[in-house]
């Protein structure tokens, strides 16, 4: 019997990589999967619930299947990941309408809960959220010429604001040879760029050989036939070490990018928010990495009206900003997450420390174009990710970018999908970059 099923992934990219394994593990199991849910005999839908807008997403996309099954049109509705973890006492109570909930620990058991569903039984399965990383299959959703690679899982930071360890359990690395295993697959099957994830990927190794490991990592992977680019997300301040930052610098297939969210630059911010570290270890990180990684394009994550923060620590953020010159920076207005240390802290309201972001925007919005200036004139190496039809143009990311945050670049001459191709760049337009593919080689 033919038993198809709709897959709708929500949240980060390693949520995503859990969706990608239990498609490969409904593939295996001889499930059909279709691109929409109506008319499909399942549909599953990998939540994310880290923050406030992405629990209402995710609540969302819950009742439209709710409401297709009630029609008529889609058969069971089983719900997996951070949602239904953290709610795993009340979800089901919540939302009746679902058929089965599965938590983070339980991925590998999405053929188990199909298979009840199908048969009419309601099931739930929360396994422990700490064990080992399950070494699963992937059917790759993501490139072409591209794939996320997930080194750890879990989180042992506990930052006051945030949700996650006690969502995804304690941090556990992955072992290297099961990664670089992995690595070697996605190379062969045409990944020309690795992006290394991990809630932490500074910290790894730490638990599993007793030593930070991230470079020696970068090293193999460095040596994979087919990979020519390794992008690091995310890093944290307190976790590099001068071999870390050599390695950043002196291997090629690095890309100078790095993605290291810091949150906040005040002191008193930092260390209510349980962050490790102060504001001048990060400035001094921050110069370390610029002095001794020429070109580095530096990316963080900002949170506006934390616990703490009135408007002298507002303007000493800004005025950091206006001095560090990031060129890629993402801000989020604070979002008092129920269960965490900071729900319960006092803070501005949710309008304050919405202007607050925006005015952070403003503020990024001319640096970020300067930079983007700076880059006219250059030839970048770019992968390319297909042909937007309404540019008519190609388009693809240079090491500048990363996939879904940060921008893109247009170029004409030809070129196929998941190759890397020097473009010359002729101008720039709304944080967007415009150029002639070069036709010196491809890789």
């Amino acid at each position: 019997m033919d038993k198809s099923f709709a897959m709708i992934s929500l949240g980060c990219a390693k949520n995503l990589v859990n969706t990608e394994q239990m498609l490969y593990l409904m593939d295996e199991a001889g499930y059909t999967l279709v691109p929409e849910p109506d008319g499909a005999d399942l549909a599953v839908v990998n939540t994310c619930g880290f923050i406030d807008a992405a629990k209402s997403e995710a609540i969302d996309v819950i009742l439209e299947m709710a409401e297709l099954k009630k029609a008529g049109r889609l058969g069971g509705l089983i719900v997996t990941g951070c949602l239904a973890e953290r709610y795993k006492d009340s979800i089901l109570d919540e939302l009746p309408e679902i058929d089965a909930v599965l938590g983070v620990g339980s991925f590998k058991d999405i053929v188990r809960a199909a298979d009840a569903v199908l048969a009419g039984r309601c099931t739930s399965l929360f396994g422990d959220q700490s064990a080992p990383v399950d070494e699963i299959p992937r059917v790759v959703t993501t490139g072409p010429g591209w794939a996320w690679l997930r080194i750890a899982e879990g989180c042992n930071n506990f930052c006051a604001f945030c949700a996650i360890p006690f969502i995804r359990g304690r941090y556990r690395s992955r072992s290297m040879e099961n990664i670089l295993e992995e690595a070697r697959d996605l190379a062969a099957h045409g990944a020309k760029e690795l992006i290394v994830i991990a809630q932490d990927i500074t910290r790894y190794g730490t638990d599993l050989y007793g030593r930070r490991c991230l470079a020696e990592l970068c090293r193999r992977l460095s040596g994979i036939e087919g990979v020519e680019w390794i992008r690091l997300h995310y890093l944290y301040v307190d976790q590099f070490d001068d071999e870390l930052i050599d390695e950043i610098a002196n291997n090629p297939k690095i890309v100078k990018y790095l993605d290291i969210p810091i949150q906040h630059i005040n002191d008193g911010i930092l260390r209510r928010m349980n962050r490790r570290g102060t504001g001048a270890d990060i400035r001094r990180l921050f110069k370390t990495l610029r002095e001794r990684v020429p070109g580095l394009v530096l990316r963080t994550s900002l949170i506006t009206g934390l616990p703490g923060e009135g408007e002298a620590e507002f303007e000493e953020l800004c005025g950091f900003l206006r001095e560090a010159r990031l060129e890629r920076v993402g801000v989020f207005p604070f979002s008092p997450e129920e269960g965490t240390p900071a729900a319960s802290m006092e803070h501005v309201g949710e309008e304050e420390a919405q202007r607050r972001a925006e005015l952070v925007l403003e503020l990024q919005a001319p640096i970020m174009e300067d930079f983007c200036r700076s880059l006219v004139g250059k030839t970048l190496d770019v992968l390319c990710e297909g042909f937007d039809g309404d540019a008519g143009l190609n388009c693809g990311r240079c090491y500048a970018d990363s996939p879904d945050i940060d921008g893109q670049v247009y170029f004409t001459g030809s070129c196929d999908p998941g190759v890397i191709v020097p473009v010359f760049i002729e101008r720039t337009e709304d944080g967007l970059l415009y150029g002639r593919r070069e036709e010196a080689r491809t890789c």
